[in-house]
């Protein structure tokens, strides 16, 4: 696209009113042409609530991921971190424009993303914790990708049509978001004295954490299966540890659940850095 072209594309998303904080200018609503009536039998509520807290596990996921951004182990490692944070970002806004069509309110992407705070987040708290070192980001992307890839396969037949088409999609990027943590997780356990420890330590502080996602069954209802998400997660997390010479050991779970708005010290920071533009000069746009 030619200069003359992005900059007439900008001022006419500017003028229509369409620019978003999010997402840039000129784009429809993501679910546009698709038939968003909720079907027979699906509890609204529900739906509308699932497809928040999947929504801020992308979100905040994805703000993670990206402070490594300039901050990588090598190049090839940022770029691939930031299309998985893109990926996130993708899912994300599926998910917050399906929920501002099921709960009535109408909100859009940028709403939830930009005009929430911490205390109305409902994303697991793995998700928030600080970015730590690569070992613990390769650890909890693992664990995180695991098991939304176990959910979202078995959401892919869930009973709302557009919940289960955005799982469908979110399948190959989840099962690459896994594979990439897997495999540097073996890297390093496998590598040298100094990289083994510190993936060991990673595993050993994200390992806590895995008791709030295999106990959440807030996608039941539409067809989760927490207990077999449960059971795939510890499949996948052993498995790697064993691959690279890492203990698992028997976790106490951290008390609590981001699912009910329970939430680290952690997230409010995060989010003000994420939020400070868009509320610094409310209603512009780009």
């Amino acid at each position: 696209m030619s200069d003359e072209h992005l900059s007439a594309s900008l001022a006419a998303g500017a003028e229509d009113g369409e620019g978003r904080w999010a997402f840039g200018t000129g784009f429809e609503d993501p679910l546009h042409g698709v038939d968003t009536t909720v079907p027979d039998g699906v509890d609204a509520g529900a739906l509308a609530a699932l497809c928040l807290a999947l929504g801020d596990d992308a979100l905040v996921g994805a703000q993670r991921l990206a402070q490594w951004t300039t901050d990588a182990p090598e190049l090839e490692i940022e770029l691939a971190l930031a299309n998985i944070g893109l990926d996130l970002l993708g899912q994300a806004r599926l998910l917050y424009a399906r929920t501002g069509q099921v709960d009535g309110t109408g909100r859009g992407e940028d709403d939830f993303a930009y005009w929430r705070d911490a205390d109305a987040f409902r994303n697991v708290r793995l998700a928030e914790l600080p970015r730590g070192d690569f070992a613990f980001s390769m650890a909890r992307l693992l664990a995180l990708s695991a098991w939304r890839l176990a959910l979202f396969q078995r959401l892919a037949a869930a009973p709302d049509p557009v919940l289960a088409a955005i799982a469908a999609k979110g399948v190959k990027e989840l099962a690459y978001h896994r594979q990439f943590a897997a495999d540097w997780i073996v890297r390093l356990g496998d590598g040298t004295e100094e990289s083994a420890r510190r993936m060991q330590a990673g595993y050993d502080e994200a390992g806590p954490w895995l008791g709030e996602l295999a106990a959440d069954t807030s996608a039941d209802a539409l067809g989760g299966d927490a207990a077999g998400a449960a059971a795939e997660l510890r499949q996948v997390w052993e498995e790697t540890a064993r691959a690279a010479g890492l203990t698992v050991g028997a976790y106490p779970a951290h008390p609590g659940a981001g699912r009910s708005g329970e939430r680290t010290e952690h997230l409010a920071p995060l989010l003000e850095e994420l939020q400070s533009v868009a509320r610094a000069h409310p209603g512009a746009a780009w």
